[in-house]
């Protein structure tokens, strides 16, 4: 009797353990003033084909990944668009990669607070604690015009043990790669370029992959 307990409680502790979330990620969307409805659009057409790619689709599940979106752009502009969604098969990265491509605009006609974008989202992987690594994923194609200290948000997510990567997108002329560098991204952290918006879609797809590379080894 003892002997079918334990592997009954084997069985069932097995599955679980597989299904161990490796990473929860922060996709983060600027709808900022600076971005017009193409852009707008380029950048959910972006992260909805990054999520339908196959190897992105494949890592998530391996992972078990967690995945949420916030648009944000002023100091009083943040929206959690889409809650947590665990992806354990590709139907769910589908459901996920088709939600993200009918997202309306959260914001128009507002400032540019990225300090406020990571004060935003940190609070949010409160709902995921069993996942491993935590990471934000933040675009922007400016530099910030209203809210706090992006140093001072950066470090508190450095003292939470989160990582913070961005998206540089230089369609203004503004070399804000090397802001993204030295006061967005933490010390664990990398910053892809993307030229123009039109650039955007490649580099979220890049930038994914080696997030979700970087956790596999």
């Amino acid at each position: 009797m003892l002997r079918t307990l334990i592997k009954a409680t084997v069985i069932a502790i097995i599955p679980n353990l597989s299904m161990a979330c490796d990473t929860a990620l922060i996709l983060t969307i600027d709808v900022s003033n600076s971005v017009d409805p193409g852009e707008y659009r380029l950048q959910v057409d972006g992260l909805a084909a990054a999520l339908r790619d196959p190897e992105i689709a494949e890592s998530m599940v391996r992972q078990n990944a967690a995945i949420a979106v916030v648009q944000w752009s002023g100091h009083d502009r943040q929206e959690l668009t889409l809650p947590w969604t665990r992806i354990r098969t590709s139907l769910d990265a589908a459901r996920l990669a088709d939600a993200s491509q009918l997202m309306p605009r959260a914001f128009v006609l507002s400032d540019t607070a990225p300090a406020e974008a990571i004060l935003f989202a940190l609070p949010l992987f409160a709902q995921v604690p069993d996942c491993k690594n935590k990471v934000i994923d933040i675009s922007g194609d400016g530099t910030p015009n209203s809210g706090s200290s992006t140093r001072d948000a950066r470090n508190l997510a450095e003292q939470m043990g989160v990582t913070i990567n961005g998206i540089a997108i230089e369609s203004m002329g503004l070399a804000i790669s090397n802001f993204y560098k030295g006061a967005v991204i933490t010390r664990n952290g990398f910053v892809i370029t993307a030229r123009t918006h039109r650039e955007y879609p490649d580099a979220i797809r890049r930038k994914i992959l080696r997030e979700l590379s970087m956790v596999l080894g």
